[in-house]
């Protein structure tokens, strides 16, 4: 999980740093001048191909995360093993006896 959010923190200063009109980081450091590292369109392909692949280690980070994570709802006990209790079945009124039971004086 931390791995993923340091990539996410990654992207999204990535991101942060592309210009939408072209600019970006490599007008940031001086990209007019003509003694520059890289070129404009270096850093652009640069930060357009490492956001492409940090989106894709978060979608590898996130499946395998997901795969390795243990179920808290599995069943730690196969279920053919489970205890379970049957309540008592009651007995059915015969019809030679009343269905409910009738309050009569104890005789003395």
């Amino acid at each position: 999980m931390v791995l993923i959010i340091v990539v996410c923190v990654l992207v999204t200063l990535v991101i942060l740093s592309q210009n939408p009109k072209g600019g970006g980081l490599s007008s940031t450091f001086g990209g007019s001048g003509g003694g520059q590292m890289f070129g404009v369109q270096r850093t652009n392909e640069f930060l357009d191909k490492a956001t492409w692949t940090l989106a894709a280690v978060i979608v590898i980070l996130i499946i395998t995360a997901n795969v390795l994570q243990e179920n808290p709802y599995a069943a730690t006990v196969p279920v053919n093993e489970v205890p379970v209790e049957l309540p008592q079945p009651q007995s059915a009124p015969t019809p030679d006896a009343p269905a409910t039971p009738t309050n009569t004086p104890p005789a003395n």
